[in-house]
């Protein structure tokens, strides 16, 4: 305001209160699905859960990107213009088949009611929670949530860290080290370091 310099002062910020997301059960899961009985709907919540993809690149899969010979999706320009590949569980390719049988898709593999435009992310946003309700669940649950539960699900069944940042397409491993608060720990089988020292004694 004087116009003499102020001297540098360095404030520390105050951490930001990280709150971890809900997680969908295996359980929860199967209900949203087989609750929902529109096909196309079905195979959106089938394929967010089963592949990990963020909305955005589910809204841009064509469908030419799903190889059922090698059992993968490729997610074109995915966040940061990065292409990658990601898991095609069986039993989606069965719902998608279901799908693609009754609706025949041109161009996306998930199309408005007008051929080659895509769904848009507002009518995707409404699937999950119209399946949600109907599941009775009552965690904070949107699309997303369904690819935070892939990947828990991923590490809970014991899949490395690494094959899920690059699954995810998480530019840094931090990022994916979320997953560690989120899996669940079954401590009955972890045995304390002083009882194996007592074992050696």
């Amino acid at each position: 305001m004087l116009g003499k310099p102020w001297e540098k002062i360095k404030i520390k910020r105050p951490r930001k209160n990280r709150h971890l997301p809900d997680i969908l059960s295996r359980e929860e899961i199967s209900k949203m699905i087989w609750l929902t009985n529109n096909p196309k709907h079905k195979a959106i919540i089938a394929a967010l859960y089963s592949s990990g993809v963020r909305l955005e690149e589910l809204l841009n899969l064509k469908v030419n990107e799903i190889d059922s010979n090698r059992m993968l999706i490729r997610v074109r320009n995915g966040k940061g213009n990065k292409s990658r590949d990601t898991l095609l569980a069986h039993h989606t390719l069965e719902i998608l088949r279901d799908y693609y049988r009754l609706c025949h898709p041109l161009e996306y593999l998930f199309e408005s009611f007008r051929a080659g435009v895509a769904y848009s992310a507002t009518s995707v946003q409404k699937v999950v929670q119209k399946a949600v309700q109907r599941a009775n669940i009552t965690k904070h649950i949107h699309t997303h949530s369904l690819r935070h539960t892939f990947a828990t699900h991923l590490l809970e069944q014991g899949t490395n860290l690494k094959v899920i940042q690059k699954l995810l397409g998480h530019a840094s491993l931090r990022s994916t080290m979320i997953y560690l608060h989120l899996a669940r720990t079954d401590y009955n089988d972890v045995k304390s370091p002083f009882d194996h020292t007592m074992e050696t004694v």
